[in-house]
């Protein structure tokens, strides 16, 4: 490999697998997979660069930008796995986040379940202050109602503040002198200005926004500047640039800042790909499929144009359904996810049925073929037994897979339960979950207006290429393009 000045590092984080990628200028390039380090992700990241830097020859000197996507903030919001987060805002209007807009997203579900807010009442403040719609300031800003929330701040360990006023994207005054004040008093505070962050009418959206970039930043911070110092540690003293869900570049100050646009940032580099792929192939109408170890990513993409949006939703607690979710008001690459992954783990329900996912074994223990603990079979393990993968060279030979576990997995909690063949059962897991992704591209297309029928899928990830032909099948695409 040439070590040209323009060699570049590429660093994607999923749920189960952390791959990282050297490109030198005359294309050629050296890749490794690792299982991600759930403990700290830049662990994986920096044992998977220094493998690609001995095995390409290249010193970290050589490299001049290292890119970097992540689910990790994701992850943080559908597990609820956040900072302690508090939101002050106009007294009166603390209530904006429970009440959303008042709709019914299931008309006909009497037992409806709304997605929790990230902030609970206790912790949503209220401080007197008030702008028009023009920004004119109607009331002043009571600084001792904003000093009055400190003790509540302080009895309930609360590591990062949400500050969203009414109007405030017109006349963000009273926001910036409520930080100033929090600031002052709490040095330690991490602090989010909906008017910052969500400069844009809609009071729910903005607030929503503003409470999930709260709910993310410390630890996303804490994770970028740990790695962006393990980096340099190493040599690599270069720029470090991370990947937005709408499929753009930031900065790590700005993504340490606004940690909230690089939710799906992983994914929308995916997108990427597939759009990239389809113009070099001439293809028009594309369906992206990006099956991971955890997640199903799927994407349209017309005219080498991914479908964009300036919002959507994480955490849905209702498959599918649109306004069941907590919204986010950001340029997103838009697209659909579902917990089917390789793995994803399978049971049977009290109905007799084989179900899959959401729940993922993850890297830790991971699917029983993995031999690190798991029990329970996941995707890979029936991609394993009907011989979709080979055992002794999974991940580039990265580990051997243990196909006696997967075997014993798949009999215990599948075949004898429902009285199948251990070959049925296999095949009942991965048609389960091929059906799921084919339901989940069906209400994306639907959900926009838009048709399945005669497209191209490009698929990509560490399992789309074992499902793309079932998946195909269901959906009735033309052609399946899987990169090299």
């Amino acid at each position: 490999m040439d070590p040209s000045p323009s060699a570049r590092l590429a660093v994607d984080i999923g749920g189960t697998f952390t791959d990282v990628v050297l490109e030198s200028s005359d294309g050629s390039r050296v890749t490794t997979k690792l299982l991600t380090t759930h403990g700290h992700p830049g662990d994986a990241v920096l044992e998977g660069i220094r493998a690609v830097l001995a095995e390409s020859g290249l010193a970290p000197g050589d490299i001049r930008v290292i890119i970097h996507g992540t689910t990790l903030a994701t992850n943080a919001l559908i597990e609820r796995s956040g900072a302690c987060t508090a939101l002050l805002t106009t007294a009166g209007h603390r209530d904006a986040l429970a009440m959303a807009h008042e709709d019914r997203f299931e008309q006909y579900d009497i037992m409806i379940d709304r997605p929790r807010p990230l902030v609970p009442r206790h912790l949503r403040l209220p401080v007197a202050e008030r702008m028009d719609r023009d920004g004119r300031v109607l009331a002043p800003l009571d600084e001792e109602t904003v000093r009055a929330a400190l003790p509540v701040l302080d009895e309930h360990g609360v590591e990062s503040v949400a500050i969203g006023y009414l109007h405030a994207y017109m006349n963000p005054e009273h926001e910036q002198r409520t930080a100033e004040l929090l600031q002052a008093a709490r040095p330690e505070l991490s602090i989010t200005l909906a008017s910052e962050v969500c400069p844009e009418i809609r009071e729910f959206e903005r607030l929503s926004t503003a409470c999930a970039n709260a709910y993310v930043r410390p630890l996303m911070a804490r994770y970028l500047e740990r790695l962006a110092g393990e980096l340099q540690a190493m040599g690599l003293d270069c720029p470090f640039l991370l990947m937005t869900s709408g499929g753009d570049l930031t900065t790590l100050e700005t993504a340490a800042r606004f940690p909230i646009r690089l939710v799906e940032s992983g994914p929308a580099g995916g997108a990427i790909l597939a759009r990239e792929i389809a113009r070099a192939s001439g293809l028009r109408r594309v369906l992206s499929f990006d099956m991971g170890g955890t997640t199903a990513k799927l994407c349209l993409i017309d005219d080498f144009r991914p479908l964009a949006s300036r919002s959507f939703e994480v955490d849905r607690v209702y498959r599918f359904k649109k306004g069941s979710g907590l919204p986010i008001r950001i340029p997103v690459i838009e697209m659909v996810e579902i917990g089917a992954g390789g793995g994803s783990i399978a049971r049977v329900d009290h109905l007799g049925r084989i179900q899959v996912g959401p729940e993922s074994a993850g890297s830790e223990p991971g699917p029983a073929c993995y031999g690190r603990g798991g029990d329970r079979p996941a995707v890979t393990d029936a991609d394993v037994h009907l011989g979709r993968i080979h055992a002794e060279n999974f991940a580039g030979g990265a580990f051997r897979l243990d196909k006696e576990a997967a075997d014993r997995a798949i009999g215990e909690r599948l075949a004898q339960p429902l009285g199948l063949q251990l070959e049925s059962a296999a095949f009942g897991l991965s048609e389960v979950v091929d059906e799921n992704m084919a339901a989940a591209a069906r209400a994306h297309a639907a959900e926009f207006g838009m048709d399945l029928g005669r497209r191209d899928m490009v698929a990509f990830g560490g399992a789309a290429p074992l499902h793309a032909a079932r998946l195909g099948e269901k959906l009735g695409v033309r052609r399946i393009v899987v990169p090299s």
